[in-house]
């Protein structure tokens, strides 16, 4: 009975023994093959945990070298939030993002439906003319165009002047549209014709809901551009600080308290938090929508 119960005993060791060496090959492995991710990962994560650690940091902590707060001071948030003027640059961005990307979807669909599905005389010439609008750099025009919305409309000192020209469409946005759209069988477009539908009825009723991941991501395309945008606030708002976004009032609120880095470094927490988690609850259809764009050309 000695022997016999010894035998097990004896095998179960090795095999222990090579298991943990296999799992341990298995880790290695993994690391090896996630490395370049992880350091990727590592890239991108480390600044944002430097700005979140630093502004829970007390006045005098934040300008050591110290990277781990001694006391987690939230007030900080608080102290910003409260800031005068900052509800305002909170308010005069949300408008100008959330009514400059509806207005730009609205506009730019219809122009994108028909360069795709249409065939008319110049159609050719008016998609080299939406390329051509791409590359075109906004300092170019910035000149005339702010002395016609200053000297011949007088809405300079508001963000009426970025706001009116997205409802005309955006070249960006109605290439990327176009590109989705040619993705579409026709067959929709014609069996729709036959039921009795006029191009409205058929681009709302069939073509609209199978462009949702399209529209989703230049959206938020549109979205991001417009809470993101400095230049634009700085040349027609600067006037006015009751027309400032959150962009260009960060830079006032940095030269105000530019010792205070722990509150300049929550301002621009903040500031960026929106942004990030509507890209996290929306990073899917954004995804699909970037993927299933651009597939015909």
């Amino acid at each position: 009975m000695t022997l016999v119960s010894a035998l097990p005993r004896k095998r179960t060791a090795p095999a222990s023994a090579a298991a943990r060496a296999a799992r341990r090959r298995a880790a290695l492995q993994w690391v090896a093959v996630h490395s370049t991710a992880i350091a990727a990962a590592l890239f991108f994560l480390l600044p944002f945990a430097f700005v979140f650690l630093t502004s829970v940091m007390t006045d005098r902590q934040a300008l050591t070298s110290d990277l781990w707060p001694h006391q987690w001071q939230w007030s900080n948030f608080a102290t910003v939030w409260n800031t005068p003027g900052f509800l305002t640059w909170w308010r005069n961005t949300l408008l100008y993002a959330g009514l400059g990307t509806l207005l730009t979807v609205v506009s730019s669909l219809p122009v994108a439906y028909a360069l795709a599905k249409f065939r008319f005389r110049g159609r050719n010439l008016a998609l080299m003319a939406v390329v051509a609008m791409m590359m075109l750099p906004p300092q170019v025009t910035v000149i005339p165009m702010y002395l016609f919305w200053a000297k011949q409309l007088h809405l300079t000192g508001s963000l009426w002047p970025l706001i009116i020209p997205m409802a005309f469409g955006d070249a960006f946005t109605i290439f990327l549209l176009r590109q989705f759209l040619l993705t579409i069988p026709k067959e929709y477009m014609e069996a729709a014709r036959l039921d009795g539908c006029g191009e409205l009825r058929t681009l709302l009723r069939v073509v609209l809901p199978m462009t949702r991941p399209a529209i989703a991501a230049v959206a938020l395309f549109q979205f991001f551009y417009c809470w993101n945008d400095y230049f634009g606030p700085q040349i027609y708002s600067s006037e006015n600080p009751g027309a400032w976004t959150l962009s260009y009032g960060l830079e006032s609120f940095k030269g105000a308290h530019h010792t205070d880095w722990n509150l300049t470094m929550a301002a621009t927490l903040l500031v960026m938090a929106p942004v990030i988690v509507l890209f996290f609850f929306a990073q899917r259809a954004f995804i699909e929508g970037v993927t299933l764009t651009g597939v015909k050309g």
